[in-house]
This record gives C-alpha cells, sequence and structure tokens, in this order.
C-alpha cells in the first residue's frame, strides 16, 4: 500500500442512500446503487444556480443555498436508490396512482413530490429543534429573570432533543445499514485525501468519523444559533414567546451560512484548534456512522471516481 506524493483536502462530498451512495463534485454528482441486479449508476453535471445569480456565491448566503440544494438533491437521489428497493412488490397502485400516471407527466409528479419532501422536512426539524425547546423553555419563564439563562436553558434543551433524536434514529434496523454506507462515503473520502489508491483494502483501515459530515453540521448550527440567539434576544421582548419564534426564523440563514463557513475553515485544515472545534461533532458521528462491508466499500468507491474532475486539483479546497 504505497502513498503517493502528497494528500490534500477534497471538496467532494456524498450522502448515504437505501444501498447506495449519493458523491458530489465540483462538476458532477453521481448515485451508485446496489440491486439485486448489481450496481446501478446515475451521473448528472452540476447545474449551480450561483453561476447564475453570482451574489448567491457570496460568503454565508452560499451556505444557505447549498444547504437547500443539498436536501433537494438529496431527497431525489433517496428516491432514486428507493425505486429499487420496494417495500412490497406484490402492492397495487390506488386510484389517485393511476390517476397521475395517466394525466401528470412523472417528471412533474416527481418534482412535486421532491417539494413537499424537503418542505416536510423543513418543517420538522423548525418544529423539532426549534419550536418544541422554545415552548418548553417558556415554561420556566415566571422563574426566570435574565434572558442569557432563558436562552442557556433553551439551548440545552434543543441539545437534549438533538442527542435524543440521533440515539432513537441509530436504533432503527433499517437505518442502521444506511449508517454502514455512511461511514463507507467518510472511509473513501479519506482514502482518495491520503493520496492512495482507491481499493477496498485502502478505503478499509481509513477512519469513518469526517470533520465535514452533516451530522457535525447540524450539531454546529445548534450551537451557533444558541450563540446568535444569546445576543439578539437580549434586545427584544424575550419573554413573549412568538417574538422568540420570529427571532429563531429570522437567523435561520446567517446561522446556517456562518455554520457552512465554519465547516469549510475546519475542512481545509489540520491544527490543535481545528480538531478541538471539531471533535464535538465527531464523537456525534458515533451514532451516524458504522463500520461498512466491502461491498458498501465497492459503491462508495465507484461513486467517488466518477466525480473526481479530469483537472486535478480542481476538487481541492
Amino acid at each position: 500500500m504505497e502513498k503517493k506524493q502528497c494528500a490534500f483536502r477534497t471538496s467532494i462530498g456524498g450522502q448515504a442512500l437505501i444501498e447506495g451512495i449519493l458523491m458530489r463534485g465540483p462538476e458532477k454528482q453521481a448515485i451508485v446503487v446496489r440491486s439485486q441486479d448489481g450496481l446501478v449508476t446515475k451521473v448528472e453535471e452540476l447545474k449551480l444556480i450561483r453561476d447564475k445569480y453570482p451574489i448567491l456565491g457570496l460568503p454565508v448566503l452560499r451556505g444557505a443555498v447549498t444547504f437547500l440544494s443539498s436536501m433537494v438533491n438529496g431527497v431525489k437521489a433517496l428516491m432514486f436508490s428507493a425505486d429499487y428497493f420496494p417495500d412490497d412488490d406484490l402492492a397495487q397502485p390506488g386510484k389517485l396512482d393511476l390517476w397521475l400516471e395517466e394525466h401528470v407527466p412523472a417528471e412533474k409528479v416527481q418534482g412535486v413530490i421532491v417539494w413537499v419532501s424537503v418542505l416536510l422536512s423543513l418543517g420538522l426539524s423548525l418544529g423539532l429543534f426549534m419550536l418544541l425547546p422554545t415552548f418548553l423553555a417558556g415554561l420556566v419563564d415566571p422563574w426566570i429573570h435574565s434572558a442569557a439563562l432563558h436562552n442557556l436553558i433553551e439551548g440545552l434543551v434543543k441539545i437534549v432533543i438533538f442527542m435524543g433524536y440521533m440515539i432513537l434514529v441509530s436504533k432503527q434496523k433499517d437505518v442502521a445499514r444506511v449508517f454502514q454506507y455512511h461511514g463507507a462515503e467518510h472511509k473513501t473520502i479519506f482514502c482518495y485525501e491520503a493520496g492512495l489508491d482507491l481499493t477496498v483494502e485502502n478505503a478499509r483501515i481509513q477512519p469513518k468519523h469526517h470533520p465535514r459530515c452533516g451530522t457535525s453540521f447540524l450539531f454546529v448550527v445548534i450551537i451557533v444559533s444558541i450563540l446568535f440567539s444569546s445576543l439578539v434576544l437580549t434586545q427584544v421582548e424575550w419573554r413573549n414567546i412568538w417574538v422568540r419564534v420570529l427571532v429563531h426564523l429570522a437567523l435561520l440563514i446567517p446561522v446556517v451560512g456562518v455554520t457552512y463557513e465554519f465547516n469549510r475553515w475546519v475542512g481545509r485544515h489540520d491544527n490543535a484548534l481545528t480538531r478541538v472545534l471539531s471533535a464535538p461533532g465527531l464523537w456525534l458521528q458515533n451514532f451516524t456512522t458504522n463500520e461498512p462491508d466491502e461491498a458498501m466499500l465497492e459503491v462508495a468507491i465507484e461513486a467517488l471516481k466518477l466525480v473526481i474532475p479530469e483537472e486535478k486539483g480542481k476538487d481541492e479546497w
């Protein structure tokens, strides 16, 4: 196992799917799924909205745009992978399904489903990690006389709910296998960044926790939101629950944007400070990444190879 001349940090990232992996590079994204008939691949050229609207590529703004784009692409990729593993092959389509197939183009139906799924996901996330903590923290307001203390309590509630959600999800049998693909994605990217040949043997020995992981991103979002809220809520009527909700909604874009820039910075550097700052997020990946088998590593390697740019170094941070 001979290491090549230099190692680097790549901008390529991925997402675990149902028996597959989505990899996204600077020019293309690839989905590779292991179906009953073998590997199924889908490669698409990336069309970035910031190419059309350069202002959306500015720091902070690009974070919110990238987050939304990743959600849409992720839902599409999950739908693609799920098509190869139906829950019930014998299930008959309902009347609504038949009517849609007959009267509405499949592309439009898929588009509607994708956006409904994204909106439901955003709604669930906001409800679970913003509205619920805000409501629960409001229950102790009669005994709280400081905006800073209130925000600390609300922040702790957010962290507890997030941790509980991660632990609960990790215990699900079907999800555990998806988390194995998550581990395969990380190991393969580490292997590529180390300058090693993309083989199962080389990928297997790599770490399964990566500093640019989505799990780390979500945890940092919570921490950044606590810090931002601590600054803003001291300037408003913080005892009013609707004011607090509006403040949290208004801070969504800057919170996601700053977190994105933080993850980029951590992803580019490896020193004592970045290791300390990324440690909590890496620890949380114990709940969202499992050790993959060889077949999963093969899928991850194939997906990564499909998005490596022809121009050497174009994917370097």
